[in-house]
């Protein structure tokens, strides 16, 4: 587990992230860019090695955040750590009117899928019907090639 200081050294080398003490001799980082009124990353960073990381309703962290979109980082090691911070500051910078990214991938039998990235997930589509949302591109596109899906040319 990471001391308090080394989570601090780590969180402090997002240069667009602010700190701001609180009580107890806690820390919270704040993210002033935010495009929604949520500004604060990492919370309640104690000196026992506690704290929150704000991640929203991203897929790749639903098993892990609490109802408030929170996930206690105490355990984390310097990469984990690093991958969640960048990634709650990309969903807090993120455009939700964005256009979608738009995939077609085609079976052997000639059906086709459509793997969309839209609102944070990768979301698979069988017409317009919803089969599959995962958190990263990765796991969307292992599960359409273990499904035996290629990318349409």
């Amino acid at each position: 587990m990471l001391t308090f200081e080394q989570k601090q050294a780590i969180i402090e080398t997002f240069p667009e992230l602010t700190k701001k003490e609180i009580s107890l001799k806690r820390v919270n980082y704040h993210f002033e860019n935010s495009l929604y009124e949520k500004t604060i990353v990492v919370e309640k960073l104690h000196p026992n090695g506690n704290g929150f990381v704000f991640v929203g309703d991203l897929l790749q962290y639903e098993a892990e955040a609490s109802d408030k979109g929170l996930v206690n980082i105490r355990d984390y090691d310097e990469q984990a750590l690093r991958d969640i911070v960048a990634a709650a500051i990309s969903y807090l910078s993120e455009d939700m009117e964005e256009e979608p990214i738009v995939e077609s991938w085609r079976s052997r039998e000639g059906v086709v899928l459509e793997l969309i990235y839209e609102n944070r997930a990768w979301a698979i589509y069988h017409q317009d019907n919803l089969e599959e949302a995962f958190g990263t591109r990765e796991a969307a596109v292992a599960y359409l090639r273990e499904e035996g899906f290629r990318p349409s040319k």
